[in-house]
């Protein structure tokens, strides 16, 4: 398959079929844009997420599973 050919074929493909029959590609997906950091803009990224100051000293560190545990997203949590 020359070049062209690919290029036909990649707009071709159906992205957002597969997009909504495999979870794990949508799931990727929404990792990539909202929690994964991109060097180019600045450590930040695709969506804006602000960062998030302790609120209190007594403040936990918490744990969201992505990706089927492979990445995490941290949050925190206030002391009980």
């Amino acid at each position: 398959m020359d070049s062209k050919q690919l290029y036909h074929w990649h707009l071709s493909f159906p992205w957002q079929q597969l997009m909504n029959e495999v979870p794990l590609v949508r799931e990727y997906v929404a990792y990539f844009q909202q929690d994964r950091i991109h060097d180019a803009l600045r450590k930040d990224t695709p969506h804006r997420r602000a960062v998030e100051k302790k609120p209190y000293p007594e403040a936990t560190v918490i744990s969201s599973p992505r990706l089927g545990g492979l990445h995490h997203r941290y949050f925190w949590r206030e002391a009980a």
